[in-house]
């Protein structure tokens, strides 16, 4: 998210979003300008997947590597193994059999017409806060570490989103690599010369290294990280504090539990 207004602290966008989506500013055009100086960055907080697999497995995304979904599968099977006494050099695995395996879960049987688990993920934010967004002159925009076609079945055929700024799997290094937040921003600011502040909401460590590494990279702005709880970890008080701590040591400003409580208020608290 951006905040363009020069007399007022606002702003939002996961992926870039990410971190988490969109069009800029007031307009769902692609070419429209902003009118206000902040642009959100949201990275993955509009669905999640289902906690199964997490709660089971020896990975967890606070060790602020696992973006990858395929290389987080990959690593589960190896991290099997090992704990049956193999070593992981002398384990044989095709990744490309596991990414298809994967996406056949996923995405489901019908490449047409997909049936697979992205078909009822929960929704972690409704339409109406995007056009909220919109309406306070927020630019907002996605960056995902989910392949454009996945990414966009969520933001336009189960949102309803209109064309959304989206940097996608395909289009830049995975996380805590900066690429595709710069890459985001870029298209909310449509050539504009301002240099507005950055929020960049996302649910894992290495959301929150990305926007460490953004403030390396460019330091010339705003840069403010805000942490979300996924959904699994809210299920105990014990989950909640030890996610948020990693959460805030990795950089993150503040934790909420939910993206839309990312009201503008607070955005504008952030910032002072």
């Amino acid at each position: 998210m951006v905040n363009r207004k020069a007399t007022a602290n606002t702003g939002f966008a996961s992926g870039g979003l990410t971190c988490k989506i969109g069009t800029l500013c007031s307009e769902t055009r692609p070419n429209a300008k902003p009118e206000t100086s902040e642009v959100l960055s949201i990275s993955g907080f509009v669905g999640h997947p289902p906690a199964t697999l997490e709660k089971r497995s020896p990975i967890n995304k606070s060790e602020g590597i696992w973006n990858n979904d395929w290389e987080a599968s990959q690593e589960l099977i190896y991290r099997h193994f090992i704990s049956q006494g193999q070593q992981r050099q002398e384990i044989q695995l095709d990744f490309a059999n596991i990414v298809t395996y994967f996406q056949s879960r996923y995405r489901g049987t019908d490449t047409k017409n997909w049936n697979g688990y992205i078909c009822h993920e929960p929704l972690l934010a409704q339409p109406s806060y995007f056009q909220e967004l919109t309406k306070s002159g927020i630019a907002w925009g996605f960056f995902s570490g989910a392949t454009r076609l996945s990414a966009n079945y969520i933001l336009e055929k189960r949102l309803g989103l209109q064309s959304p700024v989206l940097i996608a799997m395909e289009d830049a290094p995975g996380k805590p690599d900066p690429t595709g937040p710069f890459a985001t921003i870029n298209i909310l600011e449509n050539g504009s010369n301002q240099k507005p502040t950055v929020v960049y909401v996302g649910d894992t460590v290495a959301d929150m290294h990305t926007v460490e590494k953004a403030k390396a990279v460019d330091n010339s702005r705003t840069w403010l990280g805000v942490g979300v709880l996924p959904p699994h970890v809210q299920e105990t008080v014990e989950g909640c504090e030890a996610y948020t701590q990693n959460l805030i040591q990795a950089g993150a400003k503040i934790v909420l539990n939910n993206v839309q409580e990312l009201t503008i208020r607070t955005i504008s608290k952030l910032e002072l």
